[in-house]
């Protein structure tokens, strides 16, 4: 079986993030494996131990990617690739299944495992959108991967009404939840090897591709501002009679919260 895994580098949201002008503000800022993909990292790296699978990291964005890409490869990733052109500045999830279309076509994978979201965005709509592109059977949520056979896996996803298993064929398209597993820290040992492994580094062209045919000229949705949250102001304390306090703070809710 051969594993395609997705990680985007996003910001640590561990730390305090500013914006100032509708923007998100860069100075100071840290980087880091989208938590999600490093769960699907675990679960490829998971299937190679148990499985025998072929375990590929591809990683798409503009800057230095190489830390996220060795970082997976300290935890058992066997090769990566980072796409980088200029042209992707803007991109959506759409034009981001695009290019994994692109990437999944090229190397004839069995599995695709994605995070279920990204920690920047929340959108959580690349892997699903990618299935649909590439015409394949897709599970979202995914907390459990068992395989059966070379062509067949038994696949637990969170459903609404509590977990689903599926019977799913190869090859398919799979986005995973964190509850999926505990993804392992890298010895030193495998970070230092990691260092001394290639990476792959291509743009659109040397995939075998264009900015007008994965549509970057029109992408879908775009970011327009960031919007800084409220900060939340101090709560009342009430002392005094039980029924006076009670009716003060029905009226507070009724007139000026406006929730009653």
């Amino acid at each position: 079986m051969k594993i395609l895994t997705t990680v985007k580098k996003v910001v640590d949201v561990e730390l305090n993030i500013h914006v100032k002008d509708g923007a998100i503000v860069e100075d100071g800022l840290q980087y880091v494996i989208n938590a999600w993909d490093e769960n699907g990292v675990e679960t490829a790296v998971q299937l190679k131990e148990d499985s025998g699978a072929e375990t590929t990291l591809v990683s798409i964005g503009g800057g230095d990617n190489t830390d996220v890409i060795r970082r997976c490869y300290a935890m058992g990733i066997e090769s990566g690739m980072h796409i980088d052109d200029p042209a992707l500045e803007k991109a959506d999830a759409f034009i981001y299944a695009r290019v994994l279309q692109k990437v999944f076509e090229a190397g004839d994978y069995d599995l695709v495992i994605t995070g279920k979201q990204a920690q920047d965005t929340d959108n959580g709509q690349t892997g699903i959108i990618l299935a649909e592109y590439l015409g394949l059977p897709c599970v979202s949520n995914v907390i459990g991967i068992e395989v059966l056979d070379d062509k067949h896996l038994k696949v637990s996803r969170s459903g609404d009404a509590g977990t689903e298993i599926v019977a799913l064929e190869l090859p398919a398209v799979v986005t995973v939840d964190v509850s999926i597993n505990e993804p392992r820290l890298p010895q030193m040992r495998g970070l230092m090897m990691a260092k001394k492994k290639a990476i792959e580094k291509m743009d659109l062209t040397a995939l075998g591709t264009s900015a007008d045919e994965i549509g970057c000229a029109a992408p879908k949705s775009e970011i327009v501002a960031f919007m800084a949250t409220e900060k939340r102001s101090g709560g009342r304390k009430f002392e005094g009679d039980a029924a006076e306090i009670t009716a003060r703070v029905v009226d507070l809710l009724a007139n000026e919260a406006k929730v009653l």
